[in-house]
């Protein structure tokens, strides 16, 4: 399960030797992303929003879209008040380990994923990059999450989507199910939020581009994020593996 602490993280050592523990930790749930739908019992959820803007053609050598694409491939993108990424530095980035420290209301959880597919697509209309990374065993979510950046070639709009599928996880306790389940979604919103924000800056080198104006005339500084989260068909039963754990870690 989860390692957590109270008010505290963990130190510099202490984070290299759980990054050489997770080296053949196993995935923590089975399934292929595109078949992990509500209809099949898994949450869905995706955020997204146009960052900045670029000429029409290919990405500038040094313009926003390489900028984030870099910003993206290092996980910069993570407000550090809610989720801090932490790696080995020389590993490419597809198969990389991470660790996860998660925080809320003073706790710390670290859980830990890998990178599964990375895509790198160029063509006439459009230039993709983004990485998923899947949950490993100890993880207090079970799933998948993408972190795709585009560059439209005709419009030169570069945007950014994060979309996942997940149930939820091993927990350590069962307040932490429990504060998961009312407290997550609020969490879950702000990060999504705060993600392409930070991209937007970075894209811009921190500097107040020109802002968009809506369909009112109203002029709105940064990035509108669109977020939506689709929860599982109700009338998909539980797994039995949610509900045995759920039984542990309330006893």
């Amino acid at each position: 399960m989860a390692e957590w602490r109270i008010l505290r993280g963990w130190s510099k050592g202490e984070i290299a030797d759980r990054l050489e523990r997770i080296a053949s930790r196993p995935l923590n749930f089975s399934g292929v992303y595109e078949e992990m739908t509500p209809e099949n019992g898994w949450n869905r959820y995706h955020s997204e929003a146009v960052i900045a803007k670029e000429p029409p053609g290919p990405p500038l050598p040094e313009g926003p879209f390489r900028r984030a694409e870099v910003a993206v491939a290092n996980y910069h993108l993570s407000d550090p008040a809610v989720v801090v990424g932490h790696f080995d530095a020389e590993s490419r980035l597809l198969g990389r380990r991470m660790l996860l420290e998660m925080k809320a209301m003073g706790l710390h959880y670290l859980a830990s994923v890998v990178v599964g597919a990375v895509r790198f697509e160029e063509d006439d209309r459009c230039h993709t990059f983004g990485f998923r990374y899947d949950t490993l065993d100890g993880h207090i979510e079970r799933g998948s999450e993408w972190f795709l950046l585009t560059k439209d070639t005709c419009s030169g709009e570069i945007r950014f989507r994060i979309e996942a599928a997940w149930v939820p996880g091993q927990f350590p306790n069962w307040w932490s199910r429990l504060g998961f389940r009312y407290l997550g979604p609020r969490y879950q919103k702000r990060w999504h939020h705060e993600a392409h924000w930070r991209l937007f800056r970075i894209a811009h080198r921190g500097m107040t581009a020109t802002p968009g104006v809506d369909e009112l005339g109203v002029a709105h500084a940064g990035p509108t994020v669109l977020f939506e989260r689709t929860p599982r068909h109700p009338s998909v039963p539980r797994p039995r593996w949610e509900e045995e754990e759920e039984t542990i870690t309330s006893s």
